[in-house]
């Protein structure tokens, strides 16, 4: 996947102010960069004292942050229409900082087609091929 680097006016690292989601369903610790309607990047850090962390989570996290780079604006809402493929390639562990990458492949109308990767270190956990509706149901 390309590296994104980018500076945004009104850009906030906060993710609770892009989605509903609140801990502990919020898996995105913060956004560090988007660019709406093709791409964001998030990290989620797995504290120390933290039992396992589910891999299958990774792909809710890809789709958070998903949401955050499809939607126009704050509050758009949305939800996860199709997991078109996910792969797994090591545990996430207690410490790992996490760093989750999505890119925007295609849009159709309010259907966002997008591919994201889940990293640590460098070295990639998870990828998954999703589809995410924006607005309401």
């Amino acid at each position: 996947m390309e590296s994104m680097s980018w500076e945004q006016e009104g850009f906030s690292s906060t993710p609770a102010d892009y989605l509903p989601h609140r801990s502990p369903f919020l898996l995105i610790d913060r956004v560090t960069s988007r660019e709406p309607g093709v791409a964001a990047a998030g990290m989620k850090h797995i504290p120390c004292d933290a039992g396992s962390f589910p891999v299958f989570l990774l792909v809710e996290a890809i789709a958070q942050l998903g949401g955050i780079a499809a939607a126009a604006g704050e509050g758009a809402g949305g939800f996860l229409a199709a997991i078109d493929h996910a792969e797994f390639f090591r545990e996430v562990r207690p410490g790992d900082s996490v760093v989750i990458k999505v890119f925007i492949a295609k849009a159709f109308g309010r259907l966002y087609l997008l591919n994201g990767e889940a990293s640590v270190n460098g070295e990639k956990v998870a990828e998954a091929r999703l589809t995410l509706g924006i607005g309401e149901l």
